[in-house]
């Protein structure tokens, strides 16, 4: 993840946020999916149930109303007049619908698999109505299924055979399983298919359609919300990252980032303004000292020099460039140890000064000579004293000239 770690807050941000929507984006879209899906099954349902329930109803009341009518007209006969509701209703849908029976006397009615599965069941009183999805095929299909049950006026013509009108006589002999029927008995049923392909066309044009707008709304949401957490969050801190970039290349403590806001943004920014009027004024301050400083050095009659423990030379004074015969561009740097006469001495007890916390010369004034760059020799009394700096000890001497020759 070290390539993560290395984007700007800007893109981490987009992405966490582009990959939380989409996760909710796939969960919301699954949902919809399955939400249609229920929607249209149900209301598939409830449409195949409403035909069968007016093709049994229509078939029950022609049955009851009509009488002697369809001597004289065929298409008075409820199976027949039930039919062709059956075909009036379903014109221009995909819905398919016919009536059933285990008792057909078509052969181009005979019942496929699934319909006298069920209108077993139906004669056995266990189910009232069933629908589920067959595959039949490479195709799946919805089906439905509504029992149709003998009323008192069904067996004028289908109970016994010499009570039947002449017309249902002539069409099926004495002995047909048209005949018998009793009231109650399960004749038949209403089976409604519809071709799965048909019945999820429109819900996956719903899908479709809710999946774009969906995502439209979802783009939308990281544009916003990525502008407001660029002005809000993201711009702030490039402010403070670039201001102490500014410091940290100038070493100036003046910049002053405006405050919009007293959030934990707001918080952070007037912190840092804070921070550079503190190291402003502490810079102020440690400028005035070492002017002040830098001028009480150059006014001594002494010399003054200032070293680390290795003796390198870090500051002088006017004095100090007499008294070593160089510049102080080019003292500085140089060692201590090599203008005195005894600096092997001196740099021992400076170890012991470092070895033990005490002595090695430190605290003490001690004569000493000095041998110039010419070789001349400069006797002086030199008292040295330590401080630290970064944890680094200086050591500080103070060379007053006793005699010169």
């Amino acid at each position: 993840m070290s390539w993560f770690a290395n984007l700007k807050i800007t893109t981490k941000f987009n992405i966490i946020l582009s990959l939380l929507l989409l996760f909710v984006f796939l969960a919301a879209a699954f949902f919809v999916y399955h939400r249609e899906r229920s929607l249209i099954d149900r209301i598939a349902v409830d449409n195949a149930r409403s035909i069968a329930r007016q093709i049994i109803e229509t078939r029950e009341y022609i049955s009851s109303v009509v009488k002697g009518e369809p001597n004289e007209n065929y298409n008075l006969v409820p199976q027949v007049v039930a039919t062709n509701v059956a075909k009036r209703l379903t014109k221009g849908s995909n819905y398919y619908v016919r009536q059933v029976s285990l008792r057909y006397r078509n052969p181009e009615n005979r019942p496929d698999r699934f319909e006298a599965e069920m209108l077993g069941l139906f004669a056995s009183k266990k189910i009232a109505e069933t629908y589920r999805i067959v595959q039949t095929g490479n195709e799946q299909t919805f089906r439905y299924m509504l029992p149709m049950v003998a009323e008192k006026s069904c067996l004028e013509c289908h109970g016994r055979f010499e009570e039947a009108p002449p017309f249902v006589q002539a069409r099926f002999p004495k002995g047909h399983y048209s005949y018998d029927y009793r009231v109650g008995e399960v004749i038949g049923a209403v089976s409604v298919s519809i071709p799965l392909a048909d019945l999820y066309r429109q819900a996956g044009t719903n899908f479709r359609n809710d999946l774009a707008y969906r995502g439209l709304t979802f783009c939308l949401i990281i544009l916003v919300m990525g502008l407001l957490v660029r002005r809000a969050i993201i711009d702030p801190i490039r402010q403070v990252s670039s201001s102490i970039s500014h410091v940290t290349a100038t070493g100036s403590f003046g910049d002053r980032i405006p405050q919009r806001s007293r959030d934990e943004i707001g918080e952070l920014i007037a912190a840092f303004n804070g921070m550079m009027e503190e190291l402003d004024l502490k810079t102020r301050q440690r400028t005035e000292s070492e002017d002040r400083y830098r001028n009480v050095l150059e006014m001594a009659q002494s010399a003054i020099v200032t070293f680390l423990a290795d003796g390198k030379l870090i500051i002088t004074n006017r004095r100090a460039e007499e008294i070593f015969g160089l510049p102080k561009g080019e003292l500085l740097g140089a060692s201590i140890y090599t203008f005195l006469a005894d600096g092997d001495g001196v740099r021992d007890g400076i170890m012991a000064y470092l070895r033990d916390g005490t002595g090695g010369l430190v605290g003490e004034t001690t004569p000493r000579k000095i041998r110039d760059i010419r070789g001349g020799i400069t006797e002086v009394e030199m008292a040295l004293s330590v401080s630290s700096s970064d944890h680094n000890p200086l050591f500080t001497a103070i060379l007053r000239e006793h005699v010169r020759r």
